[in-house]
């Protein structure tokens, strides 16, 4: 349960950085009396892009058809 908050924690701050640094980069697309919003929300979506990505690589993982043709070299 600490590795989900920490992971969220840092979604929350890249998203952050990435809000700041489109606001100091390009001021006319965001202007700063959103920055807080935007910061969250691209934390947020920082984080759905993460877990999907953790989603994936579970699946990828755990599929034992992959891992046993793999160990097993080809089957001819």
């Amino acid at each position: 349960m600490l590795r989900e908050w920490i992971i969220f924690a840092l979604c929350l701050g890249v998203g952050g950085h990435i809000a700041l640094g489109v606001m100091l980069h390009a001021p006319d697309l965001w202007p700063w009396s959103t920055a807080g919003l935007y910061g969250l929300l691209s934390g947020l979506m920082v984080y759905a892009v993460v877990q999907g990505g953790r989603v994936i690589w579970k699946m990828v993982r755990r599929n034992p058809e992959a891992a046993s043709s793999e160990k097993s070299g080809p089957s001819w």
